[in-house]
């Protein structure tokens, strides 16, 4: 009996979780960026969108202090994004640029792995024109998909991101977070790259 009684407080619970999400996905006072921000990837506390319906100019700003890239429409931040950028000796140069270009299969021809002729990686992360290539081994470029390019090879893309900059000056950004910012950037969009320290229009 006592087991039976357990089983059906377990089924109970299960049936009230359920009823929850289903009324958070059906409910139309719950936004879209609510349930957005339900959906981040895992370990992701700080990334959210919610500009689907927002209207206003894009633009981007990102605070390398924070390691934070922030999307706006008019005056309005409708999207949040953790970052990986330029590591020491490799900074992602601060400034005021637009988007030159979209890609979103972009292959980087500056930086990537090199490998042998079986394809297995002998040297990762490396710069084609400052790490020496070994004897016999090809330089097989970095995908970098979703790329927004800012100026010359520097742009923002999705990819790995490690919680600490360690690019040679892109911005990384999570995939889904990569996805946004690439449908809602066009080409000519501002973006400004600055630290927390210089001041910034997002911050209170």
């Amino acid at each position: 009996m006592r087991i039976l009684s357990k089983v059906l407080v377990v089924c109970a619970i299960f049936a009230a979780r359920c009823a929850t999400d289903r009324h958070a996905a059906t409910n139309r006072f719950i936004t879209r960026g609510t349930l957005a921000r339900q959906g981040r990837e895992k370990g992701d506390e700080i990334s959210y969108w919610d500009g689907t319906e927002s209207g206003g100019k894009p633009r981007i700003e990102i605070d390398l202090d924070q390691q934070r890239a922030y999307f706006y429409k008019g005056d309005r931040i409708v999207g949040v994004s953790v970052v990986s950028t330029g590591r020491e000796g490799y900074e992602t140069r601060r400034g005021e640029f637009r988007i030159m270009e979209k890609d979103p299969e972009h292959i980087s021809s500056l930086y990537g792995a090199y490998v042998d002729q079986n394809g297995q990686v002998l040297m990762e992360n490396v710069a084609v024109n400052s790490d020496p290539r070994p004897r016999g081994a090809i330089f097989r470029g970095a995908a970098m998909p979703y790329f927004l390019r800012i100026h010359g090879g520097i742009g923002m893309h999705a990819g790995y991101l490690p919680g600490y900059p360690a690019l040679h000056g892109c911005i990384r950004l999570p995939e889904k977070m990569a996805v946004q910012f690439f449908n809602n950037a066009a080409v000519g969009t501002p973006v400004e790259i600055r630290a927390t320290s210089e001041g910034s229009r997002h911050l209170p």
